[in-house]
């Protein structure tokens, strides 16, 4: 629900021209080309370390380029923008004057995209596909050509000094996050200012349309996926297309995102212009912006996940039988977010349910997709029962039982000779069967068992009976 009254054009049109900052990507600034070009004062932060020293490393561009002391993030700033034609966009990034005529930034680049959450971003699955970490030639870097030599974009190559990289073919729709990043750090407590220009044959053709201008009324930002204790985040009133014209704000939340407001006054007064999510308070938030040429709204949800916890896997088939010949099993999740599994070590599925279990001891491992964790590894027991086992007293197969005769209801294994002669009951508070009969070792044969035991199927408690065979070897 993101909308808003203007009286004014021409008032938008000015404010537009000169964005706040954001250096998180979570909150990144949506731009668009009808306003051309985007003037951004970033506030002197510093170093905010998206993504940590360790992706100081080869990675396509995301590693240090032509200079060795390069740091990846100084004085950030994250936009994002989507594309509304299809065509070619490219975009010239500019330094300005922090202050007087000097110019202290030497701005770098990284655009990830289509289409990539950013919490792909941060926790180091998604891949540049257009950048610039090497030292500009020129004041000029971005993508397409260079407007002042007219060089053409090229692919990254680590320490060939391009500043351009190649054109962007774009369909409508497609979302994408752009870094742009000073990389001089003699300034970094100082704000300072860059330029923004989209080009390319799609800006040609028509720069009111080329980029999908709607994506800037959700001044609040796209909505965010994030994970339990993850840094706070900021929501600005001053990235609305009011830019500082506030009367009143007022910031509200429905935490279930059911569509019934739980609070309508979290924080409101002329001078509200920002509201501090904190982990992990999940839910829709929205904000009404009184300014003096109408009323502006926009919402974002905010989801907040936290590690995957296991539970106790649902064993769907726990027999292996001569009929089914696999033991099934689901895992089970406490929590809403997106995974994926593995079994023993297998590849991650996302399919909770794993066939062909084997008997005894597994583990199982989970894996939150929207980088909020790995659970710890879960250890699980299947029944089922050894087809031989060698009663030979050298410590390995001595005993023949059931695998996991303790995770069934009321289990009772009776083993038979070929005659039919009960030899030995096991029980789950009992040991398994030695191959002796009254102190006699038994011969080398096969062996029937009878497992009864039962099973809740459909909140309804039905005895099972599986009959079949082993053999006893010596």
């Amino acid at each position: 629900m993101r909308t808003f009254f203007l009286c004014c054009c021409t008032i938008l049109c000015v404010m537009l021209l000169q964005a706040q900052n954001s250096g998180d990507c979570r909150t990144a600034i949506p731009v668009c080309a009808d306003n051309q070009p985007i003037t951004f004062i970033v506030d002197g932060s510093g170093n905010i370390n998206d993504f940590g020293d360790d992706d100081n490393r080869p990675s396509g561009c995301l590693e240090k380029g032509s200079n060795s002391s390069l740091e990846l993030e100084n004085n950030t700033s994250w936009i994002v923008f989507r594309a509304g034609t299809a065509g070619q966009i490219g975009f010239d990034i500019r330094p300005l004057p922090s202050s007087g005529t000097n110019i202290t930034a030497e701005w770098d680049f990284a655009l990830y995209g289509p289409d990539t959450d950013c919490s792909e971003i941060t926790n180091r699955t998604a891949i540049p596909i257009r950048c610039n970490f090497e030292a500009n030639d020129t004041n000029y870097t971005g993508l397409g050509v260079n407007p002042i030599n007219g060089d053409p974009g090229a692919p990254f190559v680590k320490q060939s000094k391009n500043t351009y990289d190649e054109w962007l073919d774009v369909q409508p729709g497609e979302i994408y996050y752009l870094l742009v990043n000073n990389y001089n750090t003699n300034f970094d407590g100082d704000p300072e200012t860059f330029e923004l220009t989209f080009t390319g044959s799609s800006v040609d053709a028509d720069q009111n349309s080329a980029l999908d201008c709607t994506l800037r009324d959700e001044f609040l930002g796209l909505d965010i996926t994030a994970c339990a204790g993850d840094p706070d985040i900021p929501l600005s009133a001053l990235r609305s297309p009011a830019g500082p014209d506030i009367q009143n704000v007022t910031w509200s939340v429905d935490y279930e995102d059911d569509g019934t407001i739980d609070n309508n006054n979290l924080l409101s007064g002329p001078a509200a212009t920002e509201y501090i999510v904190t982990s992990p308070n999940s839910g829709r938030y929205f904000v009404e912006i009184e300014t003096s040429f109408g009323m502006i709204t926009d919402d974002i949800l905010i989801t907040f996940h936290a590690a995957p916890v296991v539970e106790p896997p649902i064993i769907l088939e726990d027999i292996l039988d001569d009929n089914t010949r696999t033991n099934n099993v689901e895992i089970v999740v406490n929590g809403d977010s997106s995974y994926e599994y593995s079994v023993n070590g297998s590849d991650f599925q996302d399919d909770p349910v794993f066939n062909n279990i084997p008997v005894g001891i597994n583990t199982v491992v989970v894996n939150d997709k929207n980088g909020c964790g790995t659970s710890e590894p879960l250890e699980f027991l299947v029944a089922g029962y050894p087809k031989f086992f060698t009663p030979n007293s050298d410590g390995s197969n001595d005993e023949w039982l059931v695998y996991g005769i303790e995770t069934l209801t009321n289990p009772v294994v009776s083993i038979f000779d070929r005659y039919g002669k009960l030899l030995f009951q096991i029980y789950p508070t009992s040991g398994g069967w030695d191959g002796t009969y009254n102190g006699v070792q038994l011969p080398s044969s096969d062996y029937w068992f009878k497992l009864d035991f039962e099973r809740t199927e459909d909140n309804i408690l039905i005895a099972r009976t599986i009959k079949s065979h082993f053999s006893l070897k010596r």
